[in-house]
């Protein structure tokens, strides 16, 4: 009897086919990798081709690797990178490759956007800042740019919406992955009619909206060969990847919080209703639960800028690393932990490709300020973490000062594996931590969960907390709590003094 999920994650650098059962474990993963495409500055595109190859590919490794009968699966649910632009034709074929998140060349069109509906309005309809980051406006970059494919295009399509459409024809959203294309209003669930009037667009041209664990159709016998699962397979439609890893972070209630660390970072919580910021800093997706959103900040180098540390700061602990088979980091957090809290009065500041929470200022730039002969190493690996970690608590302060009030923060992503900036974090945030026992899965963990709800599988929700129980905690130290509160008043000013310079730097380097 069917009784196994299968839940695919289609990201940035590939897919991730995963395999749950009943209780909500893990069987097993496969992993296909695709390429982005950078054909010009500001460009970012991906042949849907290949999110179906991968999709294929990664679904018969995995149930391979596992010993799955095919007969087993249940339900295939989906997860997926957000904010992106495939036109597909009626057969759910991709016209043109899709510009996928990391494009920003539409801003012609957002500012068309908002001279025609203020910033303000926008902000307040979708939850999010009109931005050339989103759909929307990459919808408008190829009307204007791409006339005559504009017109072939049936359906606008997200990354897992256009591989459901290939499965099923059937052509559908879900509210997180809608609420990323700066055309959905969050009061009412649909399609903002001021907003496609302003954008005089067709709103037959968008797909349908369905909840995230919603059985929008079954594998199509044309395809089903291709894929690997019988035809008549249930498939549920899922969510946006953020929104999916709040769900496998197990932030599924009012009142719960995540961080998520890799290359870039962020903080999201669950809540009622969205939470609007009056000075911009943050936004506000659907969650994949019913009834919740997702009010979120996102800064752009948290990772990634401890990544630059090691390479750039400490290229000897990584072939130190090689030759005691161990991850250079924990050489680096080693180190880092030799320095006192405040990094010895060394500041960092994480901005090394801009910044969006809470400045959105894409001329900001990293700096050490206060440095001294007297400062190791040592002190400027932990400033880094630091760094980071104050950033996001710009972020947290943001939705405080809104009335939220998250009691812990879980953590998940390779960021969080480091013992010594779980404290870091816990002690700037003033807040304990939650480190999951499951760090890097809770995105397909997220799908897994919309699709065994909608399968009958799990009762709800609330399953999260079982699929991806707290490992540990660690709870804030209150002297180094108050010595992180002085240097975050340090940290905001220190960039506020330098926002001129960023300006003026930019001048001098421009091309």
């Amino acid at each position: 009897m069917p009784h196994l999920i299968l839940a695919h994650d289609l990201g940035t650098t590939g897919n991730k086919a995963t395999l749950y059962d009943p209780e909500g474990r893990l069987l097993g993963s496969a992993f296909h990798p695709y390429p982005t495409a950078y054909p010009h500055p500001r460009h970012a595109e991906q042949d849907a081709h290949d999110w179906w190859t991968a999709v294929c590919v990664s679904t018969r490794q995995l149930l391979t690797q596992t010993r799955t009968p095919p007969s087993d699966i249940a339900g295939i649910s989906f997860s997926g990178q957000m904010m992106g632009c495939v036109p597909l034709d009626r057969h759910a074929r991709p016209l043109r490759p899709a510009i996928i998140w990391a494009d920003q060349r539409a801003t012609a069109q957002a500012e068309v956007l908002g001279a025609r509906l203020s910033f303000a309005d926008i902000y307040r309809i979708t939850g999010h800042r009109l931005s050339p980051a989103y759909s929307l406006e990459k919808i408008l970059w190829v009307r204007d740019h791409q006339p005559d494919l504009f017109r072939q295009a049936y359906k606008f399509s997200h990354a897992k919406d256009a591989i459901v459409a290939r499965l099923t024809g059937a052509f559908v959203t879900d509210p997180s992955d809608a609420s990323g294309m700066n055309l959905y209003d969050l009061s009412t669930g649909a399609w903002s009619a001021d907003i496609l009037n302003a954008a005089d667009l067709d709103p037959g041209q968008l797909p349908d909206i369905h909840p995230s664990a919603s059985v929008v159709g079954t594998v199509m016998s044309a395809v089903a060969g291709e894929v690997g699962v019988p035809a008549g397979t249930p498939v549920v439609i899922g969510g946006g990847d953020g929104s999916c890893a709040a769900a496998g972070a197990g932030v599924v209630a009012p009142g719960s919080a995540y961080n998520y660390i890799g290359a870039s970072s962020w903080i999201a919580l669950a809540t009622p209703a969205p939470i609007l910021d009056p000075d911009y800093t943050t936004f506000t997706f659907a969650h994949i639960v019913p009834d919740l959103f997702m009010p979120t900040g996102t800064m752009q180098t948290a990772g990634a800028a401890y990544q630059w540390a090691r390479d750039q700061l400490c290229p000897q602990a990584i072939s130190a690393a090689a030759g005691l088979d161990l991850n250079p980091y924990e050489l680096l957090n080693a180190q880092a932990a030799q320095s006192p809290p405040g990094a010895n009065g060394l500041l960092f500041l994480p901005y090394l490709l801009g910044e969006r929470s809470p400045h959105w200022n894409p001329l900001a730039r990293g700096a050490f300020i206060g440095l001294t002969i007297r400062h190791t190493r040592a002190d400027l690996i932990r400033a880094v973490l630091e760094g980071v970690a104050l950033n996001l608590r710009l972020i947290l302060q943001a939705f405080q000062a809104q009335g939220a009030q998250p009691d812990a923060i879980r953590l998940i992503g390779g960021g969080a594996r480091g013992r010594l900036w779980n404290q870091i974090m816990a002690d700037v945030y003033g807040l304990p931590v939650h480190r999951l026992a499951n760090l890097e899965e809770a995105t397909s963990m997220g799908a897994a969960l919309a699709g065994g709800v909608a399968l009958g599988l799990y009762p709800d929700f609330s399953v999260a907390g079982a699929m991806n129980p707290i490992a540990e905690t660690i709870d804030p130290d209150p002297h180094t709590r108050d010595r992180y509160t002085e240097l975050t008043a340090l940290f905001t000013a220190a960039y506020q003094a330098l926002v001129p310079i960023y300006a003026d730097l930019d001048a001098l380097t421009e091309p």
